[in-house]
């Protein structure tokens, strides 16, 4: 028996092959000094990439959760698995379910390799393959006989290639009315729900709020677009949202699925609530950062991405016409559109004039300062709560009582705002200026809230204000008054 196939034990033990149809292995031959690598991209349980070196008559093999890192500052998890036979590096097929590794096996890369170093723990070597090229070295992470290694690159990233950007606010639109003249705009739909910034790498999603909080968690539908990308590292931009059983967006919906952080209610809502990533701009793919790309070129190299499915959508826009748009969603009661420069590059967390959005209802995003206690029913909790806006500059900057808001809410809400309200209870007025009525019990203004309403009052408070539901994306100190920017569609 050759030396390949006497290391092949293990991987013959683990399968059945009178029903995969992977190959069983025969002899082997094998260059100690190099030969050939595979990388095989595996959707089993859980996406992963198989990463498979020719030597001593077999395949000696690791399982990469992230694929092979490209970047030398980005060290990847590599469990090192059985040898397979040389056979393995034709393999393509589907292991059925139930077997040893059930799924679908392709080939990511393949090309040669040279070795530098094969030492007991450590290797390094230099790949040259179609899409993988340059020094390697993997290294075990623990004593003898641990499965898990690190694989890390020793060469610079490929030549031209730009590293993930991180930590990136969304850009944001301003309020104004259609532009007369749209034919160098595109128009969306604007979606009531939560904005995201999800960085997709090999294997993995990370989701970000406006603020930059991490809240994959409470979301874990959208984990699988690393899935639907096939090992393309991408950023985008979007919206998660909730339908109503009519198909229209629901912030008031989503607010059940925003505050949970217990992972058995995350799993129930998941099947009562489901959430949708709406998808509508592209500011990053495989390694071309594309911010200065015009919004029209962005959304031509997002559509080619197909990004479809339950769990995420990526919704055509219009070109001018934003009319014909606005009348449609007002038709379905939807809030609005927004409206951007085909020319225009991505800013982030700039609130420039080259995005703006158009609203069919009136809404507001307030900071509570406090609140009212109630009466009748609502005796011993909320009656009402006080909000408010951010006014000035610097150290003029104050915080303006912009009245109170009584009704939209639900049971649930009221019990929500008691919660989060009651520790942050305090003796003074955050407001300066107009104060609430005697009565008010005032709160650490941290929390922000979105409302719709019927106008402003002279007075500049809101008049009729409905409560919508609580907004963690949103920093308190950001809630300005929302007024329209008559030269913002010029």
């Amino acid at each position: 028996m050759s030396s390949g196939s006497k290391k092949l034990g293990e991987y013959r033990e683990k399968r059945s092959f009178e029903v995969t149809p992977e190959p069983a292995g025969g002899a082997g031959g094998g260059d100690e000094g190099g030969g050939r690598f595979v990388i095989q991209e595996h959707h089993a349980t859980r996406l992963h990439w198989d990463f498979r070196l020719e030597r001593d008559g077999v395949l000696v093999s690791w399982a990469l959760p992230r694929g092979v890192p490209l970047d030398p500052g980005d060290n990847h998890l590599a469990v090192h698995t059985e040898d397979h036979p040389l056979d393995y590096f034709d393999f393509e097929g589907e292991i059925p379910q139930g077997e040893y590794g059930g799924g679908t096996v392709t080939r990511w890369d393949a090309g040669s390799y040279e070795t530098e170093k094969w030492e007991e723990g450590k290797v390094v070597i230099r790949l040259e393959g179609e899409r993988v090229e340059g020094r390697y070295s993997l290294f075990r992470t623990g004593k003898s006989g641990t499965k898990n290694w690190m694989i890390h690159r020793m060469d610079p990233p490929p030549a031209g290639r730009e590293a993930m950007p991180r930590g990136l606010s969304p850009m944001k639109a301003r309020l104004a009315e259609l532009p007369a003249d749209d034919g160098g705009w595109g128009f969306e739909i604007k979606w009531d729900g939560v904005r995201a910034i999800a960085y997709c790498e090999t294997g993995r999603v990370t989701l970000e709020s406006r603020t930059g909080r991490d809240i994959g968690a409470a979301y874990p539908e959208v984990s699988g677009l690393a899935l639907e990308l096939a090992g393309a590292e991408a950023v985008l931009d979007g919206e998660l949202v909730a339908f109503d059983p009519a198909g229209r967006p629901s912030f008031q919906r989503l607010q059940r699925r925003i505050h949970i952080t217990s992972q058995n209610q995350i799993r129930r809502l998941r099947e009562e609530v489901p959430v949708t990533y709406v998808i509508f701009d592209l500011l990053y793919l495989d390694g071309e950062l594309l911010l200065e790309l015009p919004y029209s070129e962005r959304r031509a190299w997002l559509e080619a991405l197909e990004l479809e499915s339950e769990s995420w959508r990526t919704p055509g826009f219009h070109r001018g016409d934003g009319a014909s748009l606005l009348g449609l969603s007002r038709a379905q009661h939807l809030e609005g559109v927004v409206g951007k420069r085909l020319e225009s590059p991505y800013r982030p967390g700039k609130r420039g004039r080259d995005w703006i959005k158009v609203k069919n209802v009136r809404g507001q995003e307030v900071v509570i300062g406090g609140w009212l206690p109630g009466k009748g029913r609502r005796d011993g909790r909320i009656g009402a709560l006080l909000s408010g806006y951010y006014d000035g500059e610097g150290e003029e900057r104050r915080l303006r009582f912009a009245g109170k808001v009584g009704t939209g809410f639900s049971e649930r809400d009221l019990e929500l705002l008691g919660q989060r309200l009651e520790p942050l209870r305090m003796e003074r007025s955050p407001f300066e200026g107009r104060q609430p009525e005697r009565a008010a019990i005032f709160a650490e203004p941290r929390l922000v809230a979105a409302v719709e309403f019927a106008e402003w009052t002279e007075a500049g408070t809101l008049r009729h204000p409905s409560y919508k539901g609580l907004r963690d994306d949103r920093p308190a100190e950001s809630v300005i008054r929302e007024r329209p920017d008559p030269g913002a569609a010029s």
